[in-house]
């Protein structure tokens, strides 16, 4: 099989959230994908967000790549339909290997497992960490009392702007998505993730 265009790693709810256009946003992000020749890193979950993320990827021809807990697989919330599925013992271990999958970083609607991944990848690329570019999708605009708390968090001096450009977001999903492959490092999973432990 041929190489991945990019690999992307999505941050999204294990739930469908309570408006259409979040299923219609994450329908799109893994048709655009898939169709782009790319590769899908995600939690593994088949519910949700996750799941249908997962289904327009592969259905669109795109690779899958899931990274799930041992304690999730046992729930029998696995999509079991992955490429790849990669089953850890921690949490830990799943956000390791997604980063290390991945190229970029996109974050659609989700609840606070979501909020945490985004996060803290956003923490390692202000460290320095990685260099990889990170997304925030902000579909009907859930997202916006969490950036005007982010702003204010700026202008209390507990945050500089350029913390805040270090997320590149957007309502729309192909822009977001057409810039953040061009800001990747390279086909594939990119640079390794310098160890945070």
């Amino acid at each position: 099989m041929a190489e991945p265009a990019f690999s992307l790693c999505v941050y999204c709810g294990s739930r469908p959230g309570a408006l259409d256009s979040y299923a219609d946003a994450a329908r799109a992000v893994g048709a655009w994908i898939g169709s782009h020749g790319g590769q899908l890193v995600y939690g593994g979950g088949s519910g949700g967000l996750m799941g249908l993320v997962a289904q327009a990827t592969a259905a669109a021809g795109g690779r899958v790549v899931g990274v799930i807990p041992q304690s999730l697989v046992d729930r029998e919330f696995a999509n079991h339909a992955c490429d790849e599925l990669h089953i850890v013992q921690t949490m830990h271990e799943r956000k390791a290997l997604m980063a290390e999958r991945s190229g970029a970083f996109l974050a659609l609607p989700g609840g606070i497992g979501t909020f945490e991944e985004l996060f803290e990848v956003w923490t390692w690329r202000q460290l320095g960490y990685h260099g990889k570019p990170i997304g925030l999708l902000n579909v009907a605009r859930y997202y916006d009392g969490l950036l005007t708390f982010l702003q204010g968090s700026v202008a209390q001096g507990f945050m500089g702007p350029w913390q805040m450009d270090l997320v590149d977001t957007d309502v729309q999903p192909v822009p977001l998505l057409e810039r953040l492959v061009q800001a990747a490092p390279g086909a594939g999973a990119g640079p390794a993730l310098r160890s945070v432990i």
